[in-house]
């Protein structure tokens, strides 16, 4: 069986690389095994493998923040899962060949749906789907701003925004991003610098804007602040730049702008298993619906990891870099 190992922190298509490894074995009672039959490479798996995120895992590793793939075994005690079942793991380690994991980390998905947008199921549609509901209360003809608007979450928030009657203005670094996001319902599409604010509201007509979405933080988060409304809030779920999340005091004091953050991981190690269910199945509706689709600008076999990860490391990419890890060669 093949994975995905690192042994020291670092660039990651350097310390990364695809080793053999022994089969999981049986499943005990509460255990599945899944054959993965696709996994994305995400922001949070290259810092991860650089040692930069919120969590170090111990060394040797393996990455992998989601992925989807088949059931073939199910202990004796797991019910609602069988073979031939398609699940989402919640759980990390995701870059093998096969994993065995309690079943109660998988969510079941639809057996006939895309198997490469199942596998980014669950960070990148459920990170824009809590953030567009959780923080403000927004409703149909209501504006949000985000930036890094060509990512997974970016494209995901466009379409379910969309779907909800709620208006975008996104914010990208590359003119040739404009025409793709307005394909996909974006209302607004502008070039960050530093007149942002006031392109936004002639762009928009001077309407109120109340929710900012941050992946960059730095002076970015600033820029967006600039956009709201008096009142308005900004999420901040990244760290693209590398950069402390700046707002103005000005902002803070006389505008009563707030920041706040997102973390999909503590999200769902609190909330109740129902809830979890819930909001995947939601997703898996819309997803046949085509309110959740995320670029994919390529796939790798599980032994290009290399490869894989320097194309995901790589600026100016309009899509997400995926693995499937049981393809054939050739």
């Amino acid at each position: 069986m093949k994975i995905v190992s690192f042994a020291a922190f670092g660039v990651p298509s350097e310390v990364a690389a695809c080793i053999e490894a022994p089969d999981v074995g049986a499943p005990g009672d509460d255990e599945i095994i899944i054959e993965v039959e696709a996994f994305p490479i995400n922001p949070v798996d290259l810092l991860t493998i650089q040692g930069l995120y919120a969590s170090r895992p111990a060394l040797p590793a393996t990455p992998g923040s989601e992925g989807a793939g088949q059931v073939v075994t199910v202990g004796k005690s797991v019910v609602g899962l069988r073979p031939g079942d398609r699940v989402v793991n919640l759980g990390r380690d995701n870059w093998a060949q096969r994993l065995k994991i309690k079943a109660t980390q998988a969510i079941k998905v639809p057996s006939e749906g895309d198997v490469l947008q199942q596998a980014m199921l669950k960070v990148n549609p459920a990170t824009a789907l809590l953030m567009l509901r959780n923080f403000v209360q927004l409703t149909a003809g209501d504006w949000l701003i985000q930036d890094a608007a060509n990512s997974g979450v970016g494209t995901s928030l466009i379409r379910l925004a969309k779907a909800a009657g709620v208006r975008t203005v996104n914010v990208v670094r590359r003119e040739t991003l404009i025409a793709p996001l307005q394909a996909i319902g974006a209302d607004v599409v502008v070039i960050d610098g530093e007149d942002l604010a006031a392109r936004v509201a002639k762009a928009t007509g001077e309407a109120p804007i109340k929710l900012a979405i941050d992946a960059v933080a730095g002076e970015t988060c600033q820029r967006l602040a600039q956009c709201l409304t008096e009142g308005g809030t900004v999420v901040n779920y990244g760290l693209l730049s590398g950069q402390p999340c700046t707002v103005a005091a000005a902002d803070v004091i006389f505008r009563g702008i707030t920041l706040t953050g997102f973390w999909l991981s503590k999200h769902l190690g609190q909330a109740p298993r129902q809830d979890i269910e819930a909001l995947y199945q939601e997703l898996s509706q819309r997803m046949a619906e085509g309110d959740v689709h995320v670029p994919v600008e390529a796939t790798y076999g599980i032994d290009e990891i290399q490869t894989a990860l320097a194309h995901a490391a790589r600026s100016g990419r309009d899509g997400k870099i995926l693995v499937t890890p049981n393809r054939k060669p050739g």
